[in-house]
């Protein structure tokens, strides 16, 4: 199915009601399709008032939101560096809930973000910041030195493994970090000028992989706990598919879907290998993340100083073309259950 997006989107918005009305072209083509769904289940939110938004996370639960805000200089130490926290529902809860400057919280240029349980991890400039999810406390600064010679870090991305390691790209340094919990030791994983521009980072959620995005040559790389590195995707000479990636993440299914910041799409990478676009025409996607609980893509937009979650579509599963779909296909209420697990027999 194709869903029809406008032919172009401004980089500047004059009010957040042309935001809002820009951003339904987000369903894009053959992906997102919460179009198809009643008018009264369509669960597209967004979010405005951002000030450069960079990276937008949810906690494990799908319960809490966060979107953090560079708000000027993506390199400036100017401490004026915000993260927004949203309820389960996307309500805003806090515009600026850990603001730079406020409250002895030192946050400069805040970029991706990863959560493990009550701790937000922040990658700003030189250190990764951990803020406490419920008050929005300053729990720990890590800094990360300068190392080789090369001048002083910026960590761009920040992903967890789901055990006790923390993973940080530097994006203009070609190295990715290693941060060991709890302890706070950091190393580097990899220090390599083929990762092109390490933007976005993920791992895998079924095989523990690592996933880094080049912003610079639009590849896609496997980096094992070693260190080596392996490319998944590149252009090849005739082909140019992706431009510069800035954000990467999987499914519950572990379907790959990474953004591309400047043609303004939004890419599905199948299991088998397959490539899909499955939204287009977007204002600068930058970091984006899934919601694997809810089954919710959550992207933010740079220049449009905006930021919007949406709803994805699960495989078929064998499903026939004509067997109509329902919410639990798009992940807005529980799938009915199977036989032999409960339910009443007809």
């Amino acid at each position: 199915m194709i869903l029809c997006t406008p032919k172009h989107y401004q980089n500047v918005f004059p009010n957040p009601s042309m935001i809002r009305c820009l951003l339904q072209g987000f369903i894009g083509t053959a992906g997102l399709c919460l179009a198809a769904l009643p008018s009264a289940a369509l669960a597209q939110i967004t979010v405005t008032d951002l000030q450069t938004p960079y990276s937008f996370v949810s906690n494990s639960a799908g319960k809490e939101y966060f979107i953090s805000s560079v708000n000027g200089d993506p390199e400036s130490p100017d401490n004026n560096g915000f993260i927004t926290k949203l309820d389960a529902s996307g309500k805003m809860i806090n515009l600026k809930f850990i603001q730079g400057g406020t409250d002895g919280v030192t946050l400069n240029a805040p970029k991706g973000m990863a959560l493990v349980e009550h701790t937000l991890y922040v990658a700003d400039l030189d250190s990764l910041r951990a803020f406490d999810t419920v008050s929005g406390k300053h729990i720990v600064s890590i800094s990360v030195p300068a190392l080789g010679g090369q001048g002083s870090a910026s960590l761009t991305d920040v992903a967890y493994d789901g055990a006790n390691l923390l993973y940080c790209s530097d994006q203009h340094g070609n190295r990715i970090y290693r941060v060991e919990l709890p302890s706070r030791k950091v190393t580097v994983l990899v220090s390599d000028r083929a990762l092109a521009g390490p933007a976005g980072l993920a791992v895998h959620p079924k095989s523990g992989q690592l996933i880094a995005v080049s912003w610079e040559k639009g590849k896609i790389f496997a980096i094992t706990p070693d260190g080596v590195v392996s490319e998944i995707f590149s252009n090849g000479f005739f082909s140019g598919r992706f431009a510069n990636l800035r954000g990467v993440d999987f499914d519950r299914w572990g379907n790959m879907y990474v953004s591309d910041f400047t043609t303004g799409k939004v890419w599905r990478m199948t299991r088998d290998k397959r490539f899909q676009v499955i939204a287009e025409y977007l204002p600068s996607p930058g970091d984006l993340s899934i919601d694997r609980t809810n089954n919710l893509i959550l992207v933010p937009y740079e220049f449009a100083h905006a930021a919007e979650m949406n709803g994805l579509e699960a495989p078929r599963e064998g499903k026939s073309k004509q067997e109509k779909r329902t919410l639990a296909d798009y992940g807005f209420i529980p799938p009915p259950p199977k036989p032999g697990e409960g339910g009443t027999k007809k």
